[in-house]
Parts: structure tokens; sequence; C-alpha cells
């Protein structure tokens, strides 16, 4: 029997598993895609929350407790307090306003792209880091090591660290 070389089955392997991560790369690409424009209105849809907070929460923990970003007053009649997109009533507790929010299905494909580590489903998001990291190696077994298509897509790999350096030490 033939035995067969490191290259062969790292072929197979990164084969196999790019075939099999596939679909999850196509959610993540479109999350990552959509994240992009998160500080913007695209793909989003505006829904009415209604909530009460507890009477006589003063007018600047409004923010903080509804856990809206960027919470300025807008004005306060009486015991209403008006800000941008509602209002929270201090006397009833009452809180009404308006949130933009994430279209189906982007807004589930997001949220599998931010799980947090308490959630029981974060081993698929560590098992898929894990999976692009073997693909990356794994790809280096794709030529002989001694060939022109090797060496050149070693300048290439390394164009694709040095422009992710740049983007690290430059992204605020």
């Amino acid at each position: 029997m033939e035995r067969k070389s490191i290259n062969h089955y790292m072929r197979l392997l990164h084969r196999n598993v790019g075939f099999f991560i596939l679909g999850l790369v196509i959610v993540y690409t479109t999350s990552g895609i959509v994240l992009v424009f998160r500080d913007t209105d695209f793909m989003k849809i505006d829904r009415v929350v209604k909530t009460a907070l507890p009477v006589g929460t003063k007018p600047d923990e409004v923010g903080q407790k509804l856990r809206l970003r960027d919470f300025k007053i807008n004005g306060i009649e009486g015991d209403v307090v008006y800000f941008e997109g509602g209002s929270f009533d201090s006397a009833t507790g009452e809180t009404e306003y308006t949130s933009k929010e994430l279209m189906f299905p982007f807004n589930k494909i997001t949220a599998l792209h931010k799980i947090p580590s308490k959630n029981p489903f974060h081993w698929i998001n560590l098992a898929f880091g894990i999976l692009l990291l073997f693909m990356a190696i794994s790809s280096f077994w794709m030529f002989k090591a001694k060939s022109v298509v090797f060496r050149k897509g070693m300048y290439t790999v390394l164009a694709g660290i040095v422009i992710a350096l740049i983007l690290i030490l430059a992204v605020k």
C-alpha cells in the first residue's frame, strides 16, 4: 500500500472542513457586513417599546435604566421627561420610546455572531474560529514548499499580515 504524504491528508482535511463550514462562513460574513453599519439605520426598522420604570426615577437615570446610548433629555414638562424618540412619566413610571432594530433575519444572524461565553451555544463560535484557523494553517500544505506558487503565496500571506497590522494600529 502506498504511503500518503502529509500534504495529501492536509489537502483532504482542508477540502472537507471547507465544505463543512461553508454555511457558517456565509452566515458570519453576512453578519459581519451588517455589523459594519450598526451605527447607521441600514436594514433597521422602528419598534415602539412600552415599559415601566420605578416611580420616582430621576430624569438623568432614565437612559441608563433603559440602556439607551447617547441618551439626551430634550425637555421636561411637569412629570414627563422627553428624550430623543420617547418619553418617561416619573409619576407613573410609564415609558415609551422608539427603538431601531435590525430586521429579520439579520437580527438573528448578528445575535449569533455576538454570542457571549455565558450562552450555551458559545462553543459554536469557538469551534468555528478554530476551524477557520485550521483552514488558514492547512492552506500552507496545498503546494510543495519549494514551488514558485508557494513562494508567491508567502508574499501574499506577508501582505495580508502587514495590512492586518496596519488596521489594528489605525482603528480607534
